[in-house]
C-alpha cells in the first residue's frame, strides 16, 4: 500500500476513533444507557448467583402465614408490637429495626405497651418516611421521645432507578440517616463513613446475598407465639416488616425477576447488611468510567491502522467477549465498571470502522479494476480481484508465462506522410485489433508503445496454457486481424500493405504493479520478457512475421498448434550464452 493511501487509512480510522469516543461518551455523560447499564448489574449477580445467607440479619415478616395465623386486620394493635420486641429482645437481637411507620397515636394502653417494649428492648431504629424541613420525624410524636427511649430513627425510603428497581442504599433521604446506616450504627456503635457511598446523591450498591427468601424470614405470627427455636435471633439486627404481598411493599431487586419481587424488610437486610460489610461494592471512580468508555471505542480503528483488517476484526471480536468477563470478576472482586456504554463505543467503532474498510476497499478494488481493464478481459480483472482478497497491492509474482512482442513494419515513415490525427486513427484501429486478440485469449496488455504492443500470458493469473494462448494469438493476428487492417486502410483510400513482427518467449515472468503514489501501471519483467522483445526484433533477419521460440513451442499442449509450427533456425540471442532455437508457422514463407 503506498503512502498516499495509507495516510488515508490511518487518518479515516483517527477520525472513527474520535467520532465513536465522543458520542459513547456524550450517550455515558447523558445518562441515556442508564438503564441498560443497570441491567446489565443485574446480569453480574445472576452469574454470580447466591451468597451463603447473612448471619447478621434476619426478617420477621407479616407474611400470608401470619394473616391466616392470627386472623387480624392490619395495622395491628401496638400491643402485639410490643410482644414482638419482647420476644425478639429476649432471644438476644443485637438490634430491632422495625420498618413499621407508627405516626398517629392509637388507644393510650396501645401506645403506651409499644413505647415500653421499645425502652426495654433497645436499641430500636424506628423506620420514617416523611421528616421536616430540619430532617425531624413524626415517629412516635416526636424524635425527643424516640430518643429519650435509647432508640432512633432512620428514613426507610429508597429512590429507585429509571426503572424503580432497587440497587443501591442512600446515606441519607430528606436530611435524615436511612434505616440501614441508622440500624448498622447502632449495631457497631460507629459512625457509618458517608464517603463509601459513591453513587450520585451518595448512595452505594446493595450488594445482594441472593433472590427473595435467602436472608432468615420468620412469620410474625411464629415469633409472636413464640414458635422458633431459642437463639434464632441472637446478635443478628432483625428486621420487622410487612412481607405479604398484600400490603404493597414488594419491589424489583438487583436479583428479582419481574415476577418474582422482593419484600421491603428483606431488601433493608440486604441493605443492613451491605452497609456492616463497609459496602464492598464500590463503582469505579469517574475518571476511570469514562477511560474504559474511550478505551474501548477507539480500540478497533486503532487495531484496523496497525493490522490487517481481518485480524483487528476478529480482535475487536475477542474484546467484546472479553470485557464482560473482566466486568464480572471485577465485580466479584467488589468493582463496578460500567459494561454497556463501553460496549456500544465498541459496537460502533466496529460498525464504523468496517464500513469505512468496505469503502476503501471498494475504492481501491475500482482504482485497480480500472487498471487492469485497460489490459485484460473483464473476467480475468474479476477472477484477479477476487485472488487477492484484503489484500489489493498485487506485489510482485513470479510465474510461469509466455510474453509476447509485437510491431507494425515501416509504421514511422507511414506516419510521417499524415495528419496526426489520421496517425492516430489508424493507430487506434489496428491496436484495436491486436488488443482484441490478446485479450480474447485472457493475455494482459503489459504497454503500448507507439505501434508495439507488449502483453503477458498466465500473468497475473496463473494459465497451464499460457503458450497456446499466446501462439493462438499470434496466429490470430497474423491470419485475421492483420488482412482486416489492411483491408481497413485500403478502403480509406491508403495503398499500403502493412506487415509485422511477432517475438514470442516463454519461462518465468516477474510481474506486478510498479509507479508512484499518484500513478500505477502493471509490469513484467526479468530475462524471459528481455528474450522475447529480442526475437520480435530477429523477425526482420529471417525475413517472417512470427519467431517462437524453443521454450515456447516446447511449453504447447495443443498438438494442432504443435504441428502449426516448423523450425527456422538456431540462433545465439543477444544477452545469453547458448543459443535458443527458433520456430515459426508453416505458412510463413
Amino acid at each position: 500500500m503506498n503512502d498516499r493511501r495509507q495516510r488515508l487509512r490511518t487518518q479515516t480510522f483517527l477520525v472513527i476513533a474520535v467520532f465513536a469516543s465522543l458520542l459513547a461518551t456524550g450517550l455515558y455523560a447523558s445518562g441515556v444507557m442508564d438503564r441498560l447499564e443497570f441491567d446489565t448489574v443485574d446480569a453480574r449477580f445472576d452469574a454470580r448467583g447466591a451468597r451463603e445467607a447473612p448471619t447478621s440479619v434476619a426478617v420477621v415478616g407479616v407474611d400470608t402465614t401470619t394473616f391466616n395465623d392470627l386472623e387480624q386486620q392490619w395495622p395491628f394493635p401496638r400491643s402485639m408490637h410490643a410482644e414482638v420486641l419482647d420476644r425478639l429482645g429476649k432471644d438476644g437481637a443485637r438490634v430491632i429495626a422495625y420498618d413499621v411507620e407508627f405516626l398517629e397515636p392509637t388507644e393510650v394502653e396501645e401506645d403506651e405497651a409499644l413505647v415500653d417494649a421499645i425502652e426495654r428492648n433497645a436499641p430500636v431504629v424506628l423506620a420514617a418516611s416523611e421528616t421536616d424541613a430540619r430532617g425531624r420525624s413524626l415517629v412516635l410524636g416526636n424524635d425527643e421521645l424516640v430518643r429519650s427511649l435509647g432508640a432512633r430513627t432512620g428514613h426507610a425510603g429508597f429512590r429507585g432507578d429509571t426503572a424503580e428497581v432497587y440497587r443501591t442504599v442512600p446515606f441519607s433521604r430528606s436530611r435524615l440517616e436511612t434505616f440501614a446506616v441508622a440500624s448498622a450504627e447502632m449495631a457497631t456503635g460507629r459512625q457509618v463513613d458517608p464517603k463509601r457511598f459513591t453513587e450520585p446523591d451518595r448512595e452505594a450498591w446493595i450488594d445482594y446475598a441472593g433472590p427473595p427468601k435467602t436472608v432468615l424470614t420468620v412469620p410474625f405470627s411464629q415469633v409472636l407465639e413464640g414458635e422458633f427455636p431459642p437463639g434464632t435471633f441472637k446478635d443478628r439486627i432483625v428486621v420487622v416488616g410487612a412481607t405479604a404481598a398484600s400490603l404493597q411493599d414488594i419491589h424489583p431487586t438487583s436479583t428479582t425477576a419481574r415476577d418474582a419481587q422482593m419484600a421491603g424488610p428483606e431488601i433493608q437486610a440486604n441493605a443492613i447488611d451491605t452497609v456492616l460489610r463497609g459496602l464492598p461494592l464500590q463503582s469505579a471512580p469517574g475518571w476511570l468510567e469514562i477511560l474504559l468508555v474511550v478505551l474501548l471505542s477507539a480500540t478497533m480503528p486503532l487495531l484496523a491502522i496497525m493490522l490487517r483488517f481481518g485480524y483487528a476484526f476478529a480482535a475487536a471480536l475477542a474484546l467484546g467477549v472479553a470485557y464482560p468477563l473482566a466486568a464480572q470478576f471485577a465485580f466479584q472482586e467488589g468493582l463496578m465498571i460500567p459494561v454497556a456504554v463501553p460496549l456500544l463505543g465498541l459496537a460502533i467503532a466496529t460498525v464504523a470502522s468496517t464500513a469505512g474498510h468496505a469503502l476503501m476497499t471498494a475504492a481501491e478494488r475500482q482504482r485497480i479494476r480500472d487498471v487492469f481493464a485497460r489490459f485484460v478481459p473483464e473476467a480475468v480483472v474479476d477472477d484477479v480481484l477476487a485472488q487477492t482478497g484484503d489484500d489489493l497491492r498485487l506485489g510482485g509474482q513470479r510465474r510461469e508465462g509466455t510474453v509476447l512482442f509485437c510491431d507494425l513494419r515501416g509504421f514511422t515513415s507511414f506516419a510521417e506522410r499524415l495528419e496526426p490525427d489520421r496517425v492516430i486513427d489508424v493507430l487506434n484501429v489496428y491496436l484495436s485489433e491486436m488488443s482484441d486478440a490478446i485479450m480474447e485469449r485472457e493475455g494482459t496488455i503489459v504497454a503500448f508503445m507507439g505501434d508495439g504492443i507488449m502483453a503477458v500470458f498466465g500473468a497475473p493469473l496463473a494459465r497451464e496454457d499460457h503458450a497456446d494462448r499466446a501462439v493462438a494469438a499470434a496466429q490470430d493476428m497474423l491470419s485475421v486481424r492483420l488482412p482486416r487492417f489492411n483491408d481497413w486502410l485500403f478502403k480509406q483510400g491508403f495503398e499500403h500493405e502493412f506487415r509485422m513482427g511477432i517475438g514470442l518467449n516463454s519461462g518465468p515472468v516477474m510481474s506486478g504493479n510498479v509507479g508512484s503514489s499518484t500513478r500505477v501501471e502493471y509490469t513484467a519483467i526479468g530475462d524471459t520478457t528481455n528474450t522475447a522483445s529480442r526475437i520480435e526484433s530477429m523477425t526482420k533477419d529471417e525475413a517472417v512475421q512470427l519467431l517462437v521460440s524453443g521454450a515456447t513451442q516446447a511449453a504447447l499442449r495443443d498438438v494442432k498448434l504443435q504441428a502449426a509450427l516448423r523450425e527456422v533456425a538456431e540462433r545465439v540471442v543477444r544477452g545469453r550464452d547458448e543459443p535458443i532455437v527458433l520456430w515459426t508457422l508453416n505458412s510463413e514463407g
